[in-house]
């Protein structure tokens, strides 16, 4: 195996079961007709026992086949290079392609998957999230693999690639069944990390996997010795060559090489010396026979073992302190002994891209042989060579991590460098690794706080408590930065929020403020202080706070994106506190006077997200779907598909239910709940998902569901300390209420009374907990009942939103005396009728039916239900309406067009003063409001909005 010609000629043996499954495998890639598609295969086994000479025979069967072939290799020196193994993969299929058509072949995943694979530099701004960036390269490889089938992608030694790439192909592994794609890993099962189990346990062509790789059989030795040596081999000696390699094939096939090279005859009375051979091929053996080639040529072999694999012999060189012709030299003596052979392929089809040692173990031996003192600088050395070489920081950061530290400011520099690369290409653990020895270089000392924040940025996602620690000690660091002293503590409360943590996360932002002379670097801790607490579900002092921020925002002009930041908050706390309708939609509007960015670099989403939920109880739900496509929009283009995007899907679904869009809602909420799913169980986002989906879910009837969903997912006390919405302790108690556990709804219901009340929430329409409550105690003390109901209305009213006004008559009819509803209900009905509400009007609708035994008022009470999907409701309201000899209504009118009917009637109410007779509310209007997303106040905008996107 000393070069590209002697491995193409190797022979195989004991392995046709295993050519078998390959080529069973190529021929249902290859094969027509609808059995044809893809599968995973992987071999398994030790060192040298042919798990590349199987992989290399597979690309060629593969290249005979016509197939397209994408290969790489994990190499035990590269596996801290981030997407190491995915470049190998797909840059040779894009090579030579122009920025300008890679752009038009990857769209919008251009900036997000493009520095990972080496094929741009990284966009300033903030970078894409682990899992938009492993979204983005299932798209690319699906997308090479559709467009160049059929492909087989070979994956070697893949126990040692780098955890990025490992990590997403063995989550990308299941699709191949379902592509064009042969999929095939080998790898030796002991070192095989955690992260990569796919390849362990998806069910196999074979009916098992991995395909573990066996020792060759004494009889398959003997035929290897026979074959290179001669047929006069005796059985003493074939049978001693078995036993001194164990039945290794590689261990095998060099013996052989090495009793032809010594001329040694193969019969019994030399067998005794084959195993001295064997020796000399591994270990200390294999040193000694190093050694015997001069100094030069184990310094050049030193140096390739520390550059690792595809080694330009240039750069060993350099790194060996060899000239040209001393490197030309020793490459030819390495290669004569079988230690180094050209690199890349087996094949034709694929070119010699520089030098790589002819098997991994070699490598191994030789690298360990090495001094520690001498292998520490042969890295550092190598760090220099490759950054003179033009292969940038990314490539000498993998080496200086094998240095000891010594307060040199070029490694830190550089370390400083490739962390901010792979930060911005999406592999922050990688960043965070080379911070951290950056860190124990150590830095200079007014550097010192800048690399702590740095690694507090790399670490954020991953060791959130870590990343405080860091955080801390670089606020404890003397140095004179404000704008660097401001973003560490920013960046300190939000890891503290985000970990549950929010009393700690104002406080930090307290004695920030407390300190800071600047104004306006003032103000900007302050509206994330405010905003921190906006979230605290738990916070003391909500009255006082809500007062400081109104006299702030209030006079604030919104002249940049802090004050704008201050006003939104203000608009979120006039909602919550309930202050009238009018004033939180003057603040929103001010707000988003200009285009408000949900994917700031320095800032969250948290602060745009509330700016648009207010539209939604200010029943303006249409302008919040605008506000949040355009904000997911943003997500999806920066690369943000984790709990960014899952918050995104779930508040999507929650403006859907409100607007009474049932089934969507539900199709949302499951989406934004898979992506919650991914981030973690019990984390902000994932109480979002699977609150807002157990609401719709009652809302369709499906209480049974709910609860065996709830009970999966660990829906319960202990609540988050951070405020959710819907509010979590209120879903629950709905459930609960649902299920006819109503003294167990009313525990719920009187601790949310304890937590929201003192914090002056006061909005039923952001929390119905008092309309909950007053159901839930109606049979036992139906004047507290009515109390809590007319307390609702009274709360509702002051707010203004027809649809929260609308639902509590609803409930304070339920609760009321008999002789007292139809007035309520009425009321109710003519609200909701000119708001956006469509399920709550269904409900209003049905309840005064079943009251007058109207079945007109039933009719519309089922279609409305209908429009809605809410199951339950429609039985309900259709096993009424038919006991009373009622026809019921034909079809279902569709929610997602807009007539023309309808716009004349919307433009008509815009231009008209009239407000609607109580008695007689217009349902041509009634469906605009609903399908326009808005009540009758909010059409003006709402029609302005649907030409423009009409046009």
């Amino acid at each position: 195996m000393t070069d590209h010609r002697t491995r193409k000629r190797r022979t195989m043996v004991e392995r046709d079961a295993e050519l078998a499954i390959v080529d069973e495998a190529l021929d249902q890639l290859t094969g027509p007709g609808p059995d044809a598609g893809g599968t995973l295969l992987a071999f398994s086994g030790p060192a040298g026992l042919g798990k590349t000479t199987l992989l290399a025979e597979l690309r060629r069967r593969a290249h005979a086949r016509s197939c397209t072939v994408l290969a790489a290799r994990g190499g035990e020196q590269e596996q801290s290079q981030p997407f190491h193994v995915a470049r190998q993969l797909i840059q040779p299929q894009l090579a030579g392609t122009s920025e300008q058509e890679l752009r038009a072949a990857l769209g919008s995943w251009y900036s997000i998957v493009g520095p990972a694979l080496g094929l741009c530099a990284p966009e300033q701004g903030a970078p894409p999230d682990p899992q938009g960036l492993r979204d983005g390269l299932d798209w690319v490889l699906t997308h090479l693999v559709v467009k160049r089938a059929p492909v087989a992608l070979v994956l070697d030694d893949a126990h040692w690639a780098d955890p990025e790439s490992l990590s997403w192909l063995a989550a990308f592994a299941p699709r191949a069944e379902h592509l064009p794609l042969l999929l095939v890993v080998a790898y030796r099962p002991d070192e095989l990390p955690a992260h990569a189990d796919a390849f362990r346990t998806l069910p196999g062509r074979a009916g098992q996997r991995p395909l573990p790789l066996a020792p060759l059989t004494p009889a398959a030795v003997a035929a290897l010795v026979r074959d290179a040596i001669g047929e006069h081999a005796d059985d003493v000696f074939c049978h001693e060559a078995w036993t001194v390699t164990a039945g290794n094939p590689f261990e095998a096939v060099e013996l052989t090489a090495k009793v032809r090279g010594r001329g040694l005859r193969p019969v019994q009375e030399n067998a005794p010396q084959l195993a001295d051979l064997a020796a000399a091929q591994r270990g200390s053996g294999l040193v000694a026979r190093l050694e015997r080639l001069g100094p030069s040529t184990v310094r050049f072999a030193w140096a390739c073992a520390v550059l690792g694999t595809a080694i330009p012999q240039d750069i060993a060189a350099r790194v060996a302190a060899l000239g040209t012709e001393e490197a030309a030299g020793a490459t030819a003596r390495l290669r004569d002994a079988r230690i180094l052979s050209a690199a890349g392929s087996t094949t034709d089809h694929e070119p010699d891209t520089g030098l790589e040692f002819v098997h991994p173990l070699i490598a191994t031996a030789i690298y360990r042989a090495i001094p520690d003192a001498l292998r520490v600088a042969l890295h550092g050395k190598a760090a220099a060579a490759v950054v003179d070489a033009g292969l940038g920081s990314s490539a000498a950061a993998r080496h200086l991590l094998e240095t000891h530290p010594e307060n040199d400011p070029w490694v830190v520099r550089t370390l400083r460098e490739a962390a901010g690369e792979n930060l911005r290409a999406g592999a922050p653990d990688a960043a965070r690794r080379q911070l951290a020895r950056a860190l124990r270089e150590p830095p200079d000392f007014d550097e010192r706080a800048a690399v702590l924040y740095e690694l507090g940025c790399a670490s954020l996602l991953t060791e959130p408590a870590n990343t405080v620690n860091h955080l801390r000690a670089a606020l404890a660091e003397p140095f004179d930065d404000p704008a660097l002293r401001q973003g560490i503590v920013i960046r300190l409360a939000q890891v503290l929020a985000h970990s549950d943590r929010l009393a700690e996360a104002s406080e930090s932002l307290a004695r920030e403020i407390a300190q800071t002379p600047d104004v306006r670097a003032r103000l900007r801790l302050q509206s994330e202080q405010f905003m921190w607490d906006a979230f605290n579900a738990a916070e003391t002092d909500s009255p006082a706070r809500s007062r400081r921020l109104t006299r702030l925002a209030d006079r604030l002009a919104g002249r940049d994106l802090t004050e704008r930041y201050v006003i939104a908050l203000r608009a979120w706390d006039a909602c919550l506190r309930g202050e009238p309708v009018d004033v939180v939609l003057h603040h929103a509007g001010r707000v988003l006077e200009r285009p408000f960015s949900w994917a700031h670099e320095d800032r969250g989403f948290e602060v745009p997200v509330l700016a648009a939920m207010v539209h939604m109880y200010a029943d303006r739900p249409g302008r919040a779907e605008e506000l949040f496509e355009a904000g997911t929009a943003e997500f999806e283009r920066q690369g943000w598909r984790g709990a960014h995007l899952s918050f995104a899907y779930s508040l999507r679904a929650y403006i859907r239910y409100r607007r009474g869009r049932l089934v969507e809602a539900e199709e949302l909420a499951r989406s934004g709940l898979r992506l919650a799913e991914r981030v973690g169980r019990r984390t902000p986002v994932h109480w979002y998902a699977i609150a807002i989906l157990l609401t719709t879910l009652l809302a369709r009837g499906r209480a049974d569901e709910a609860w065996e969903l709830a009970q999966e997912h660990d829906f319960g006390a202990p609540f988050p300390a951070a405020v959710v919405f819907p509010d979590s302790q209120t879903v629950y108690a709905e459930l609960l209420l649902a299920r006819g556990e109503a003294r167990a709804a009313v525990a719920e219901l009187e601790a949310v009374d304890r937590r929201l009340t003192p914090r002056g929430i006061q909005n039923p329409a952001w929390c119905p907990w008092q309309l909950h409550l007053a159901r839930a105690v109606a049979a036992d003390d139906p004047q507290r009942a009515r109390a809590l109901a007319a307390d609702a209305v009274r709360r509702a009213r002051a707010f203004g939103a027809p649809s929260a006004v609308g639902q509590a008559l609803r409930v304070a009819a339920e609760v009321a005396a008999p002789q007292d509803r139809t007035e309520l209900l009425r009321e109710a009905v003519t609200l909701l009728s000119a708001s956006p509400a469509g399920y709550e009007l269904a409900r209003a609708l049905n309840a005064l039916g079943y009251g007058l035994r109207d079945a007109d008022l039933l009719r519309a009470a089922v279609l409305t239900a209908r429009e809605c999907g809410a199951d339950a409701l429609v039985e309900e309201a259709t096993e009424t309406l038919l006991g009373l000899g009622g026809a019921l209504p034909a079809g279902s009118p569709r929610v997602d067009w807009v007539t023309e009917e309808e716009i004349r009637a919307a433009d008509l109410a815009v231009r008209s003063e009239k407000e609607p007779e109580p008695a007689s509310p217009d349902w041509v209007l009634s469906a605009a409001c609903r399908k326009l997303g808005t009540d009758r106040s909010g059409l003006r905008a709402a029609l302005e909005s649907f030409a423009r996107s009409s046009t």
